[in-house]
């Protein structure tokens, strides 16, 4: 059985986190960290049995309880401490915290780069179905001539784009230029009446849409096209229910995937 601890574990996806750790049999809590509910049992948390263990404020608590692999979905500023905090502790990360800086990974990099660090598998998007979108659009890329990205989510989210978006922009990019086939069809806007309304600009200069509104979990929607057709590849997340699947295979599988892993396709073997 598998020690795990849960970073957040107060927060909108540490709750279902911790539900669905509860409900794996080969898997057990050992330890809750969230500042915000500390000293409170998980069980009162989640108002469910099943659980005895305390929320506590301090990472110390993820030693006391001997615990293998941490999941964390909390910011990007207390995850790169955290991440760095159980790199030095060698306990193993399954991070689905989305927002980090391009000096936020480089810490992260250099945290887990040492051959005697414990594993990671870092995430934008734990559920199986976005992982297929993007990989579906890695080979739409090679074949159609333009793409832009729309993502929607709750109105809560803290980052836009989300890095979902990012990761699949990133993708397709590399896939495009992979394949030899030339730069994407060039947009034409000179005149922007509403600034941002042609979106943000991200990797290989594809627009990213941001939709933030209430009553979303987490959306995306790629349009591809060329003369005369349009290929729409579309990823809805009704629940955060949604992720779980994904995150119960990583903390199955990070303690056996040596180094720093982005993205779920080397766990599915695409």
């Amino acid at each position: 059985m598998i020690r795990v601890g849960v970073l957040g574990a107060a927060g909108r996806m540490g709750t279902v986190v911790c539900r669905a750790v509860l409900g794996d049999p080969s898997l057990e809590i050992a330890a809750a960290i969230d500042p915000a509910a500390e000293g409170r049992s998980l069980s009162d948390l989640l108002g469910a049995s099943g659980s005895d263990v305390i929320c506590s404020a301090s990472l110390d608590a993820l030693l006391d309880a001997s615990v293998e692999v941490v999941v964390d979905f909390t910011t990007a500023t207390s995850a790169t401490a955290s991440l760095g905090f159980c790199a030095d502790a060698g306990i193993h990360v399954v991070c689905g915290t989305t927002g980090f800086s391009p000096e936020d990974i480089e810490s992260i990099v250099a945290a887990f780069s040492n051959p005697d660090s414990p594993n990671c598998v870092i995430a934008s998007n734990f559920a199986i179905s976005a992982v297929l979108m993007v990989h579906f659009g890695e080979i739409a890329a090679r074949y159609l001539e333009g793409v832009e990205i729309i993502e929607l989510h709750h109105n809560e989210k803290r980052d836009a784009p989300s890095g979902t978006a990012l990761e699949t922009a990133l993708r397709i990019a590399s896939s495009r230029k992979d394949a030899g086939v030339g730069d994407f069809a060039r947009d034409a806007t000179t005149n922007t009446v509403l600034e941002g309304a042609r979106g943000g600009i991200g990797p290989g200069g594809i627009h990213v849409h941001a939709v933030r509104l209430p009553g979303f979990i987490a959306h995306q929607e790629v349009i591809f096209s060329a003369v005369g057709q349009a290929l729409s590849i579309r990823q809805d997340s009704f629940d955060r229910t949604s992720f779980m699947p994904g995150v119960l295979l990583a903390i199955k599988k990070v303690i056996d995937t040596p180094g720093l892993t982005f993205g779920l396709e080397a766990l599915l073997g695409l």
